[in-house]
């Protein structure tokens, strides 16, 4: 990435400024301020990730940079986060989005604002944009917003298709640590100790409380805007990339908003696209100017296509990317017309073409699955952060524990954007079963990549509002809908349906292991072909990517991630371990950042596991520890989270400790039990 030290507009930088709320609450705010004579329009990003040494290293290249373009840059930690009052009661809470209400009014009534505010953020960030611009705040004029959800109940780390997701646990536990740090002396006084333990007093068990709504209710349809997309009355600009987790959010909300709007989707993981992981990056803050300078200060609207996506080409599957080869392609509108679906019919093994007689089964086959539990393994990670390991491996382990079903050779490229769709004929023998469903790209070589999947808990099939069991032995037919994805196959290669009935250690099993019967008559996987455009070749060039210059971040005890699967010989046990900037003394990495003193570390364990045949032995375990210090004063919080179940219910326990110094201050355990029917 270029940095570029020569901003066109000089700015002052004030490290805490604090805004005041109605109810007394103070939150706290970096800001970055143009010097010149008239007020600029402000950008906002409003989030709980620690200002001042969390989102430091990230915050400061691009909100100088926007600063240093003749635009206030406002950077907020949320309520009981960082250096701000209060306590942090639970993702996107009303109180939250009241919160950004008063922030917004502030900002505007600033004499070196103009009074018009943008919002933008990635993953809680771009969550709450949207959900603040459906309240329409009146300086609110545009909003950016980069990997994050319209529905947070099929879209985002709780479920998908109903099923449990294991990211529940993770994303969970970290919150609960992130949620029981201490602010900074140095910033809020004396009061610190204060803050602190009302803090950790109050704390709630996410993970648990989330759990206790499995169906799409209205705690999940509270700040899930598809509820009524009518509602953002402002533009939006919408971003992710094929290896992140909230993708489908972006054609998703091009063709349900009314407003302004365009949507570009990467390669990247969950990174802003200037930092682009999988390469190519862009020049993202370019961009994002480009879209401030039109909605905020008085420019012309671009005349970008509606839709604008890295169309993947064929790979060699492995766990890393640095770069992912492809090209870029758009859609002037979106939906397209231009996607044209393609239906390939289930036969015995085999994909076909519905419309080939010699090809399809003359009779309906019955087909049976019945996966090993440990089925998921080479699945990767839910959401990738752009880290090695994230990314799903060569998939013929996992395609030889499932029901596969592979085409012939294609004797020309295909490509496909959108979103694949499996409408299925199955029997089950459980009332309770767990349906994966995966796309693979087949080379010659046998090498098999995961293109896109898609989970569905298959007591969902009708409805995740109001669930009902299965009948043992009824056909029903149900619907998968995988995740959006753009991708070319080559010449040469297949392409491969694999079904399973578990999906290790991405989503928890189903209580008993289940058989799947597969009715191939009326089965059929439709995929959302896109003809070429020749005018993709003409696209406008994105711009290399940029920053301003960062901060200056001192490792003092560098970190990394460790991967492993392990299978006991003697027990059959299969463990799946994550652990993450923690040394070999299970000491975690520490950084300081020079501009305050703070020095801090955040390791951190995840670990999985399961024996063969026995989907109630399933186990998920995350250990956080976390050091804030400086000088004399040091703190620290170290989390356990754990997640079992049996044939009727859930239990997650937890244990927290908080010291000052070697001295513990507080302590905390939880023993949840929740009922479970799904």
């Amino acid at each position: 990435m270029r940095v570029i030290s020569d901003l066109p507009q000089r700015f002052r930088e004030i490290e805490n400024v604090f805004i005041p709320l109605s109810d007394g609450t103070r939150l706290a705010a970096r800001l970055w301020i143009p010097d010149q004579d008239v007020p600029a329009p402000a950008v906002l990003e409003y989030i709980p990730y620690r200002k001042a040494d969390g989102t430091r290293e990230r915050d400061d290249p691009m909100h100088r940079y926007f600063a240093g373009h003749g635009y206030a840059a406002v950077r907020v930690d949320l309520r009981g986060t960082g250096d701000s009052g209060g306590v942090l009661v639970d993702e996107y809470d009303a109180q939250e989005i009241d919160d950004a209400l008063e922030v917004i009014a502030w900002i505007a009534a600033q004499p070196w604002c103009s009074g018009k505010v943008g919002m933008m953020g990635k993953s809680w960030g771009g969550f709450n944009a949207l959900q603040v611009a459906a309240r329409q705040p009146p300086a609110l004029a545009a909003i950016l917003v980069v990997c994050a959800s319209d529905d947070r109940y099929a879209d985002d780390a709780h479920y998908m298709g109903g099923a449990l997701l294991n990211e529940n646990l993770i994303w969970g536990s970290g919150l609960f640590t992130l949620a029981a740090l201490p602010p900074d002396p140095q910033v809020v006084g004396a009061r610190w100790r204060e803050m602190w333990m009302r803090r950790l007093e109050a704390l709630p068990l996410y993970v648990a409380r989330w759990m206790r709504h499995p169906h799409r209710d209205a705690y999940w349809k509270h700040g899930s805007v598809c509820e009524d997309p009518s509602r953002i009355r402002c533009p939006v600009f919408l971003v992710s990339g094929w290896a992140d987790a909230y993708s489908n959010a972006v054609p998703r909300l091009l063709a349900s908003l009314d407003v302004p709007r365009k949507g570009l989707v990467g390669p990247w993981a969950h990174v802003y696209p200037h930092e682009g992981i999988p390469r190519p990056a862009i020049g993202f803050l370019q961009e994002a100017l480009r879209w401030w300078d039109a909605w905020l200060n008085g420019g012309q609207p671009d005349d970008d296509p509606r839709y604008r996506v890295w169309m993947q080409r064929s790979v060699p599957p492995k766990s890393y990317y640095d770069e992912r080869p492809g090209r870029w392609v758009a859609e002037e509108t979106w939906p397209s017309p231009r996607i044209e679906p393609r239906a390939l019919g289930l036969a015995d093994g085999r994909l076909v073409s519905p419309s080939d007689a010699e090809t399809v089964e003359p009779q309906n086959v019955v087909l049976r699955v019945r996966s090993p539990q440990v089925t998921g393994l080479a699945g990767g990670s839910w959401c990738a952060f752009g880290m090695e390991g994230e990314m799903p491996r060569d998939q013929r382990e996992d395609d030889g524990r499932s029901l596969a079903f592979s085409s012939a050779a294609l004797d020309a490229p295909l490509e496909i954007l959108g979103a694949p769709v499996l409408r299925l004929r199955v029997a089950s023998d459980s009332p309770i079963a767990l349906l994966a469903v995966r796309l693979c790209d087949v080379a010659p070589t046998g090498a098999s990549n995961l293109v896109t999947y898609g989970l569905l808990a298959l007591t969902h099939r009708e409805s995740h509002e109001t669930p009902s069991p299965l009948e043992p032995g009824r056909v029903v037919e149900v619907e998968v809908r995988l995740n959006d994805v753009a991708h070319a196959f080559d010449a040469g290669h297949r392409l491969r349906l694999a079904l399973s009935t578990s999906y290790w250690p991405m989503a928890w099993p189903a209580p008993t292991p289940v058989t799947l019967d597969v009715h191939t008559a009326g089965s059929a996987l439709t995929l959302p072909t896109r003809p070429p455009r020749a005018e993709d070749a003409a696209l406008r060039a994105f711009a290399a990517a940029e920053a301003a210059p960062g901060t200056d971040i001192v490792d003092l005890h560098p970190g990394g991630a460790v991967r492993t699967i392990e299978r006991d010989a003697i027990t059959g046990v299969v463990t799946h371990t994550l652990t993450t900037d923690l040394d070999d003394d299970g000491a975690p990495a520490m950084t300081r950042v020079e501009a305050t003193g703070m020095e801090h570390g955040h390791g951190m364990v995840e670990r999985f596991r399961i024996l063969e045949g026995d989907p109630l032995s399933a186990t998920g375990e995350v250990v956080h520890d976390a050091i804030y210090r400086r000088g004399d004063w040091q703190t620290r919080v170290i989390t356990r989270t754990r997640l079992s179940s049996d044939a009727a219910s859930f239990r997650v326990q937890a244990e927290l400790e908080a010291f000052e110094g070697e001295t513990r201050v507080h302590a905390a355990s939880w023993d949840e039990r929740v009922p479970r029917d799904a």
